[in-house]
């Protein structure tokens, strides 16, 4: 059964690996970094800021802190060296010699499971539980599974490496947002109904039945999917400079 799992896995690989264009590869090697992300992470920070004010802010970026230390440690230290499987990308790794390597980059030794996709999926997870609108639960989970698909695209990473990590990142999210939840539990409801408050308004120059103007509102979220959006078309620019 697992030498059946582990053939699937392989293929899987190896049919998602195989698609690559000159501006596919600079464009996952842009998303894949940690440092292009910071602004959309100030946002997030400042979205929390906003809707739930300085003390329950501060809680939940503490949490959300602990939650992506202990997914890193749970990948990285206990489960890694346990398994030991190598990197798909690894020059000991027979595979690697079918490998689609982007710009020499192989990572690691080993790669089970994915610390890339636990993170993000840490994140959203417990983003997502704490501000529970769909429009951002939506993308929120997309730029998760974009993020771990880079390391698919990538070669670093089997799918059941980012499978796996996605359950422990996503079960270490929801955790720690249960127990912040547990912290102060009080304020949540009330502080949430100022998500959907607009922190400023655009006109749309028509004019409703009442002989109002008829405006655009823009959230604390809004402003967060923008600042994601952003990073996205940043990068799709600087791969077609390049």
């Amino acid at each position: 059964m697992l030498d059946f799992l582990i053939d699937i896995d392989t293929q899987i690989y190896l049919f998602f690996n195989g698609m690559h264009t000159p501006l596919l590869d600079r464009f996952m090697m842009l998303f894949t970094g940690r440092f292009i992300w910071i602004p959309m992470y100030v946002a997030l920070a400042i979205m929390l800021l906003k809707t739930f004010g300085a003390k329950l802010a501060g809680i939940y970026l503490i949490a959300i802190g602990v939650a992506i230390a202990l997914t890193d440690q749970t990948c990285a230290t206990f489960i890694r060296p346990a398994v030991a499987r190598l990197r798909p990308s690894n020059p000991d790794n027979p595979l690697s010699a079918m490998a689609v390597i982007v710009d020499g980059y192989r990572g690691g030794r080993y790669g089970f499971p994915s610390c890339h996709s636990a993170n993000s999926f840490a994140l959203a997870t417990f983003i997502g539980c704490l501000i529970r609108r769909p429009k951002f639960v939506a993308f929120i989970i997309i730029w998760a599974v974009l993020n771990s698909y880079t390391r698919l695209y990538l070669g670093v990473h089997y799918p059941g490496d980012l499978l796996i990590g996605a359950i422990i990142g996503s079960g270490f999210g929801y955790l720690c947002y249960r127990v912040a939840r547990h912290i102060e539990p009080s304020h949540r409801h009330a502080s949430l109904n100022a998500m959907g408050n607009p922190i400023f308004s655009i006109p749309t120059g028509m004019q409703l039945s009442d002989g109002q103007n008829a405006t655009i509102g823009i959230t604390v979220g809004d402003m967060t999917i923008a600042v994601g959006i952003a990073t996205i078309l940043y990068i799709m620019a600087s791969c077609l400079i390049v």
